[in-house]
């Protein structure tokens, strides 16, 4: 009879693979060192090939090609595993009720969570929202883990063979100071803005790609280098004269330029906006909870 891996060993491998350090890992196994190390030998002898090099404790821990392959395939398989065990959640309870691993950019989180929280509360009190707040290559690449088990993104991005839906478009809007914009014609025109005079978050928030694309801005050079980390910094860097940028429609309803002397306009071209998606693992059992969460969340937008 053939022997298989277990879910724990491959469990234990991925665990090292992400902390590369055994007793880190067995810590976040809630085993013991030897228990972990055991389940990674045994694993080893099932495979036929070292997963990583064996040097002395001082060196890094360096996995091999194997092991690369065989921690990429462990975490499909837990995630599917994660997926069955959901399934049988499914059938003791319906539904609506239990821990749900939700996560969400940053652009989204701070102006749509809070209300998520109290509708689901309200509306299905026996249903337990994990929230975490992280880019979207994090997010994805913990969906595809099973470490999470719906994403809230801004859509169009790279999701792959994953399912989502459309639940609502979010508007993009220009902000300017009040004093600039008294010098700048209405409407706005790309080549009336000084050169590096629009202001963006970093590469790592969709939110940049998405503004660019929608609202139509193909000079380069009026882009300033600087990039900021959230959308709290673009506002107040235009506050204080800086330039311009791209603020959400449902960051401006949930206050972000309250108090600020800011004037708000819309961007050169037509129907500047993104789409609001849900996405989710095809192989998870629990769609219909992401459709009744996705009109919970279309709804609030």
């Amino acid at each position: 009879m053939n022997k298989w891996p277990s879910l724990k060993q491959l469990h234990y491998l991925v665990m090292l693979h992400e902390t590369r350090h055994f007793g880190d890992a067995a810590e976040r196994c809630f085993v013991s060192q030897s228990t972990l190390s055991k389940g990674i030998q045994n694993l080893e002898e099932l495979i036929g090939c070292p997963l990583y090099e064996k040097k002395d404790k001082k060196s890094p821990l360096v996995f091999t090609h194997a092991g690369e392959m065989v921690v990429k395939q462990g975490r499909e398989l837990l995630a599917k595993g994660q997926d069955l065990v959901e399934l049988g959640q499914l059938c003791q309870g319906g539904a609506m009720q239990g821990p749900l691993k939700v996560g969400c950019i940053p652009t989204i989180a701070p102006f749509l969570l809070i209300d998520l929280v109290q509708e689901v509360n309200q509306k299905f009190p026996q249903l337990n929202l994990l929230l975490r707040e992280d880019t979207t290559t994090n997010l994805m690449a913990a969906l595809r883990h099973g470490e999470l088990d719906v994403l809230i993104l801004a859509l169009p991005v790279d999701i792959g063979e994953m399912d989502s839906r459309v639940v609502g478009q979010d508007a993009f809007r220009m902000v300017i100071s009040r004093n600039q914009a008294n010098a700048i014609r209405v409407p706005i025109k790309y080549d009336d803005l000084p050169d590096e005079s629009v202001f963006l978050l970093e590469n790592e928030h969709c939110l940049t790609e998405h503004a660019v694309s929608a609202c139509k801005l193909t000079d380069k050079e009026k882009i300033n280098p600087f990039t900021a980390t959230s959308l709290h910094t673009l506002v107040q860097m235009v506050a204080n004269g800086l330039g311009t940028t791209f603020i959400p429609q449902m960051a401006i309803e949930h206050g972000l330029l309250d108090n600020q002397n800011l004037v708000v306009v819309d961007p050169p071209g037509q129907q500047a906006y993104r789409d609001i998606g849900l996405v989710w693992r095809p192989s998870s059992s629990r769609s219909e909870t992401f459709n009744q969460l996705a009109d919970v969340v279309s709804e609030l937008l």
